[in-house]
């Protein structure tokens, strides 16, 4: 398939702002492979579609906040810093974005906080707009993070175009996130209230757990028309045995297997056994799932409603069906459903 196969005309007022006023109560349209039908819900209708011995599959990764902003030595000038990932905690060397990224050098050196307590040095170019930081900081690495936590705001994509606001900080994160490492929410799994977990749960839904800790490279535009030239960065993945037992066991006895995400999806179809069953791994992915696609594991899926040309929407579209996924995504637009991360849900059955 082609990147322009997934061209949408999406009005700007659609991308959702800000999330629903309660988790579950953001709409959900279903769709039914087999029957072909759409059907439009609220996010906690989604029990009456599970029974009990059903296996919900969420990622538990933790969003940390990734995106700084410090100014240059001498011109003063602000530079946004996306954090992306740590590359030496002894020399507290980091991997980031900077914008506007024609300002930064090799050897400029960036102050951050009111008090310039937080310095960095550009040491490497990796990409047009990445960087290698290596943060010069007087203290132990414990007293390092928690600076960087103090001095970081919460990772909006840049579609919500819109100042941080305090309640971001709790609802641009799952509430079973535990495991930080994340630079973008699993958005899928920011439907999941208590309340519902508990519902489901007393239903006797199992809820088993994998990591994958979100890079951008998720959202990275395709920037090639043959998909298969796409390269996706990779993202580092954690699928316990426990988690592996489960699912198997579920799928032995012919239970709905559910992937709460695509970041779940591409976890989970990145360590599949010759018989069609899921293995135990750590490690690393940059699976690229688009149609035609074969999945081996999940059998019903939760994701958002995604942007033009990304590589969600590929995924989504995968799995649902390409002319079914694309035909509710005009029905989403005409019902004037909310996209991007804080936007409404769709459920694949």
């Amino acid at each position: 398939m082609k990147l322009s196969h997934f061209n949408i005309d999406l009005p700007d007022e659609l991308l959702a702002k800000f999330p629903a006023e309660h988790r579950d109560e953001s709409r959900l349209m279903v769709l039914n492979r087999k029957e072909k039908t759409i059907e439009h819900k609220r996010f906690k209708d989604l029990i009456d579609y599970f029974d009990e011995g059903d296996v919900m599959v969420l990622n538990n990764t933790k969003v940390f906040p990734a995106r700084m902003f410090g100014n240059k030595e001498k011109t003063g000038a602000r530079i946004e810093v996306f954090l992306l990932r740590e590359l030496n905690q002894e020399n507290r060397l980091w991997d980031v974005l900077v914008d506007p990224a024609r300002k930064i050098r090799i050897g400029n050196k960036l102050f951050f906080g009111e008090d310039d307590s937080l310095v960095a040095e550009v040491i490497d170019n990796t990409t047009s707009r990445g960087r290698t930081l290596r943060f010069l900081f007087d203290g132990s690495y414990e007293e390092f993070r928690a600076k960087l936590l103090e001095l970081g705001q919460t990772p909006l994509p840049k579609e919500i175009d819109r100042p941080v606001e305090e309640s971001d900080t709790e609802r641009y994160q799952t509430i079973y996130a535990k495991h930080e490492g994340a630079v973008a929410a699993p958005s899928a799994g920011l439907h999941f209230s208590k309340h519902l977990m508990k519902r489901l749960e007393i239903k006797g839904i199992d809820f088993s757990e994998v990591t994958l800790h979100v890079g951008l490279g998720t959202f990275a535009p395709v920037e090639v028309e043959d998909l298969s030239k796409h390269k996706m960065d990779s993202e580092q993945i954690v699928i316990s045995n426990e988690t592996s037992k489960r699912i198997n066991d579920a799928l032995t006895n012919k239970k709905r297997v559910c992937a709460v995400g695509t970041t779940v999806m591409r976890t989970i179809e990145s360590s599949v056994s010759s018989n069609g069953r899921l293995n135990a791994f750590e490690g690393w992915t940059n699976k690229f799932i688009f149609p035609p696609y074969e999945f081996s594991i999940a059998n019903c899926m939760i994701t958002n409603f995604h942007k033009s040309k990304s590589t969600l929407l590929m995924q989504a579209a995968a799995f649902g069906g390409y002319d079914f996924v694309m035909e509710a995504y005009e029905v989403a637009i005409k019902e004037k459903y909310n996209f991007s991360s804080y936007g409404d849900a769709m459920l694949i059955i």
